[in-house]
């Protein structure tokens, strides 16, 4: 990384400090987001949560998108080839000139009523998972943009290494584990984390252990985990399950 790469990887200590001591998502982004324009230096951000937050995007400088530019957006989303990538592609941070010439990308409707009137002549874009939202999986897509001069490599190190940060700080202030999951998989998570086998969980429940599995297998991607002994401990950590003392046996599950 170069002397400039350098200075960008210090600057990102102070992101990871903020997400460190983040309490809540509504507290941290009015001071996460002209930090990340500080870190990728550039003359505007827009941070997009999906689904859809109730209130659009959020961009530096507030207020940078009118009503007509996000409907002129939602539009013309369809054939631009960065929207793809941090929507159903990987979300790997990448540059608008990694994907198109200059005269391709003015070519696009979108440039005409989106993004010239911004001067979002350059754009770096990445895309990451930010938890759930009651059974939907969030992410956010973070765009800068600049009117002159492109992003370059350190700009693009300097983001993937703020790409997973950001990721784990956004699901830990997503909702709590029991707000994304049914009814029905919280009663067979507060089974295994007292112990439970499948067997026993489905006994318990009334249920076949096939059926245990299933809601495991629904539940694991809402926890974020892949396996057992990872839900029960994110669930004992949630406080999902109550605690019982060594050596007891488990009491009934909660009315369901």
């Amino acid at each position: 990384m170069t002397g400039s790469g350098e200075v960008g990887l210090r600057r990102t200590l102070a992101v990871a400090d903020l997400l460190i001591d983040a309490e809540d998502e509504r507290t941290l982004l009015p001071a996460l987001l002209p930090l990340l324009l500080s870190v990728l230096p550039g003359d505007s951000l827009v941070w997009s949560v999906r689904p859809d937050g109730a209130g659009g995007p959020l961009t530096v400088p507030d207020g940078l998108l009118s009503r007509d530019a996000l409907a002129a957006f939602a539009r013309h989303k369809a054939a631009d080839p960065l929207v793809a990538h941090t929507t159903s592609g990987p979300g790997t941070p990448l540059l608008r000139s990694d994907l198109q010439s200059r005269a391709e990308y003015h070519a696009l409707a979108a440039y005409a009523e989106v993004y010239r009137p911004l001067g979002a002549e350059h754009q770096l874009a990445m895309s990451f998972p930010a938890g759930w939202s009651g059974d939907e999986p969030r992410s956010v897509c973070l765009a800068v943009n600049r009117r002159r001069g492109d992003f370059g490599d350190d700009d693009r190190a300097v983001a993937e290494l703020l790409r997973p940060r950001l990721a784990r700080a956004m699901r830990r202030l997503a909702p709590p584990a029991r707000e994304r999951v049914t009814r029905r998989e919280a009663a067979v998570l507060d089974l295994l984390a007292r112990g439970l086998t499948d067997r026993q969980i489905a006994r318990r429940l009334e249920i076949s252990p096939r059926t245990v599995e299933k809601h495991l297998e629904h539940a694991y991607p809402k926890l974020g985990v892949h396996g057992r002994v990872d839900a029960a401990t994110t669930w004992l950590s949630s406080g999902g399950a109550r605690r019982r003392p060594s050596g007891s046996l488990p009491g009934p599950p909660d009315p369901l």
